[in-house]
């Protein structure tokens, strides 16, 4: 019997692809893509939103203090669903497989109240999680051991109860410091091998 009472999964390049890079690439090209992040802390104001900074008005006040960018850096909140498309269809249908055999799944992902209710409109299986524990609606993001700890509240389980994916090694680290079972995720199958590994069957 497996040890696994409730199988947590990041969303962002787990269930949904997120690559602002490769979108801007494809947009402006590698060069101008390159100096657009040089010079313009983006990825700084994305984190700022996932710790709960309102979308709009972060990305707005970036473009004010860069004019020389700004129509690209509005691009960040204007086509923001681009940059996290498609559904990873293989996860997302391990969840499924997970929850038609009653096993919980809940989602621990840093994201912005706003771009998440983006990202469920666009993808309804966000809101077939059993639980979810989104960073911005906490004001906290991984791996910082606050959002695990609120997890685990949230879920009444901890330790080797618990198995999470992510595809950040820091944040799989903190999860693995608090005794879950985790997997660093690079593919779809590698996922479903190490649940099979732990005692679930999730196989088509």
């Amino acid at each position: 019997m497996s040890p696994i009472q409730g199988v947590v999964f990041d969303i962002g390049n787990v269930l949904i692809r997120w690559d602002p890079q490769g979108f801007y690439d494809a947009r402006i090209g590698p060069a101008a893509r390159q100096a657009l992040f040089a010079d313009v802390p983006l990825e700084a104001a994305n984190l700022a939103i996932d710790h709960g900074a309102p979308f709009y008005a972060t990305i707005a006040d970036l473009a004010a203090e860069h004019p020389a960018h700004a129509d690209q850096i509005m691009v960040w909140h204007d086509e923001w669903l681009a940059m996290a498309s498609p559904a990873i269809d293989a996860s997302v249908q391990l969840m499924q497989r997970l929850q038609a055999q009653g096993m919980p799944c809940w989602a621990l992902s840093n994201f912005g109240e706003e771009t998440f209710d983006i990202a469920q409109e666009a993808y309804p299986f966000l809101a077939d999680f059993d639980g979810r524990v989104i960073s911005g609606h906490l004001g906290v993001a991984k791996p910082d051991p606050e959002i695990y700890e609120a997890l685990e509240e949230a879920s009444g389980l901890r330790g080797p109860a618990l198995f999470f994916t992510d595809d950040r090694p820091e944040n799989i680290a903190a999860a693995a410091a608090r005794g879950w079972h985790t997997h660093l995720f690079h593919s779809p199958q590698g996922l479903a091998d190490a649940l099979h590994g732990l005692g679930l069957c999730v196989q088509g």
